[in-house]
């Protein structure tokens, strides 16, 4: 069922259709922090008219960077279209549905701090220069074995690599479980296989509208953790879980549609790119080191963003070649599109696309020319040839990041004055915990040297 095709009467009756087919008792009403974690309220079914009152409140003053608690009370207003029957049963065979949610103050205004706003306000934007922006990420995880008190085991028995299969490859039955809870929820896999780390896995889904692939991404890692932990297993989403090996990335495939058509794609163009889709490349070369804090948010994020490990930390764009930031894959026509290869899913899908989407438009409105594109491997280069040929590096650290998000008034107005400030004031909590805190590295390395 296409609940987005329909009107709202529509969506209601097939809810509560829906409800009864599928006996149905619980419904869970799930949001995103600003951090990017998700939450969630769960209702009886009983109180399915209330919930589609949008008259279920809840404490906005528990939730970080939510609301002060003079200030708490909140409501969720469901989005039906995003309604799903969740792929798996409760332990007394009944089902669970999903909602996600807007948050919304008192006075039914929309709450300037809720994600999905932040990016329906940059989409906004996008619509009215004639836009339709859509999105298809390339979400990387590993999967751990459990030790005998339920923590995951780091050291992974699984020693496969890039595109291996079994025996080498051990989590193909576990790809297969989480293909087809995906397929379950709606999802359209596109592709399952082995990433470079062992025990790392990619699982690629059609793309869609940005909005709709930002909730597609919150599921999608939603689902990936249930059906790993059902199978006894750990699945995590963190940028650099294990020393020496490959980190996980999102890189995020974006195109802009116009009437219908995909407008990256210029069959007279050099190269067949638009002028919309180079200077949309010039926005994001421009803001990288700003957008970066967003996209890579965590202070673990900055030990991907290191050279050796196919993860791109300079500045620059090319075709085909994945050395660089940016990235512009050969297929042409409606699947012409720019990759984007430095997010990672630690980040919240909502305000990594609006800030991408912003810097595109502002590349697009002001014209901004990317420098010449590199054909070269970079990691080849050494520091000399990247001077010589003007090729900047991302930021080293959150810290570093976060200072340059704080000087880019294009990605703070994507953000909105309250994101940005409780964005800002959280990840510099973070990067005082981690400088203040002493690691094993700095023990083995100097306690007995000092």
């Amino acid at each position: 069922m296409d609940l987005q095709k329909m009107d709202r009467d529509e969506q209601i009756s097939t809810i509560k259709a829906a409800i009864e087919e599928k006996n149905i008792r619980f419904i869970v009403l799930q949001l995103t922090d600003i951090m990017g974690a998700s939450k969630s309220i769960i209702l009886p079914v009983s109180q399915i008219e209330k919930i589609l009152s949008n008259e279920t409140m809840f404490d906005g003053s528990s939730i970080d960077g939510f609301a002060r608690i003079e200030e708490s009370d909140m409501y969720l207003y469901p989005d039906l279209s995003t309604f799903l029957v969740l792929p798996w049963k409760a332990c007394n065979g009944y089902s669970i549905a999903r909602i996600i949610c807007d948050v919304y103050s008192p006075n039914e205004e929309p709450f300037e701090g809720c994600p999905r706003q932040v990016l329906r306000k940059a989409l906004e934007e996008a619509k009215g220069m004639g836009y339709e922006f859509y999105v298809g990420p390339e979400p990387e995880f590993y999967i751990f074995d459990r030790d005998e008190k339920g923590n995951a085991i780091l050291e992974n028995n699984d020693k496969a690599g890039y595109f291996d299969m079994a025996p080498l490859d051990k989590g193909e039955e576990v790809r297969e479980h989480i293909s087809l809870a995906l397929e379950e929820a709606g999802f359209e896999v596109e592709a399952a296989h082995h990433e470079c780390g062992p025990g790392q896995h990619e699982i690629d889904f059609k793309y869609a509208d940005a909005l709709s692939t930002a909730d597609n991404i919150m599921t999608f890692k939603y689902i990936v953790r249930k059906i790993a932990d059902d199978l006894g297993l750990f699945a995590s989403f963190m940028p650099k879980p294990v020393e020496g090996i490959a980190g996980s990335g999102m890189h995020l495939n974006m195109s802009l549609f116009k009437d219908g058509k995909n407008i990256f794609f210029d069959p007279d163009a050099k190269n067949s790119l638009s002028d919309e889709a180079v200077h949309f490349i010039g926005g994001l070369l421009k803001h990288s080191k700003a957008i970066t804090a967003v996209t890579n948010p965590i202070v673990n994020s900055y030990k991907r963003l290191v050279p050796g490990y196919e993860a791109p930390v300079y500045i620059a764009w090319s075709h085909k070649n994945r050395s660089p930031l940016v990235r512009v894959p050969a297929k042409r026509g409606t699947s012409t599109r720019v990759e984007l290869r430095s997010p990672d899913p630690a980040c919240n899908p909502y305000l990594a696309l609006a800030v991408v989407l912003k810097a595109g438009l502002d590349g697009i409105k002001n014209k901004i020319e990317p420098p010449k594109s590199i054909a070269g491997n970079i990691y080849d280069m050494d520091l000399e040839e990247r001077l010589e040929k003007s090729i900047d590096s991302l930021p080293i650290s959150l810290y570093e990041a976060i200072e340059e998000l704080a000087k880019s008034d294009t990605v703070k107005g994507a953000l909105g004055k309250h994101v940005t400030e409780k964005f800002i004031s959280a990840k510099l909590d973070e990067w005082d915990s981690y400088r203040k805190a002493v690691h094993s590295w700095e023990i083995e390395e100097y306690l007995k040297a000092h």
